[in-house]
């Protein structure tokens, strides 16, 4: 089932395990970029201790499109013909409202810093990509729009020392006081081997571009420099952050 809301046209599909999974799809929008930053983001928010979907792999069979009868999906679902990757689905989950659900500041400083750290441009009050799920938690969606050095040409090394101004237009940046401690708790957390075993996890085929010669492991380089280098620079976003508060 295509699901409408947002820009890629995500679908809903039971996988061959039996469970449902919301399947980003690599020929949607931004290609296999958007599915990388989908599992780092994920991945690290998820070593932070925050509450993120099971990710999977997906592969798509050619025979999967076949039987869609909107010709805009079935193309979509055509070009994604290999593998993807899913979510698992928290049926009955509900998109969050800051005001009506409480958040606390210590969940809402380590959101802020993991969308400062990851440059998520996507977690505002028009799109929250949060939800509220078993025993009201909340649980982070779509990390897509991370990375978003990956869009603009800028060098990654350069891209990890720029403060992210986007967070002033965070949901959670006013009840995200306690940044500095959520900073120095990431510091303690994401390990250089960490990160590294996450990028690991990123597949070839999502790393080679058609026409351009250029191998997987240097692309790959490319984002273990990113995160290693903002990481060690996070005084430069999460000051940022924490003045984009005090303004606010």
């Amino acid at each position: 089932m295509p699901m409408r809301e947002g820009g890629s046209l995500p679908v809903l599909a039971e996988a061959d395990d039996g469970f449902k999974y919301v399947v980003k799809l690599r020929g949607a929008g931004h290609g296999a970029k958007a599915l990388i930053a989908e599992l780092i983001g994920g991945e690290i928010a998820r070593a932070l201790g925050l509450n993120v979907p099971e990710l999977v792999f997906l592969d798509l069979p050619h025979e999967f499109a076949i039987t869609e009868p909107d010709f805009e999906v079935q193309e979509l679902m055509k070009k994604s013909e290999g593998l993807n990757i899913g979510l698992h689905f928290l049926s009955s989950a509900l998109a969050i409202d800051p005001y009506d659900n409480p958040v606390d500041a210590a969940t809402a400083s380590a959101i802020v810093w993991l969308d400062a750290f990851l440059t998520n441009v996507d977690r505002t009050a028009r799109n929250t990509n949060m939800l509220q799920w078993y025993n009201s938690e909340v649980w982070l969606i779509d990390q897509g729009a991370s990375l978003y050095f990956q869009h603009s040409g800028t060098d990654a090394a350069k891209a990890a020392l720029t403060p992210f101004p986007y967070i002033k237009d965070h949901l959670l940046l006013r009840k995200a006081t306690m940044l500095a401690e959520a900073d120095a708790r990431a510091h303690r957390v994401l390990a250089p081997e960490k990160i590294d075993a996450i990028v690991d996890f990123i597949p070839d085929s999502w790393l080679v571009t058609e026409g351009e010669d250029v191998p997987a492991g240097e692309r790959r380089d490319v984002y273990r420099t990113f995160l290693k280098a903002r990481l060690e620079n996070s005084k430069i976003f999460t000051d940022h952050a924490i003045e984009a508060r005090k303004s606010l």
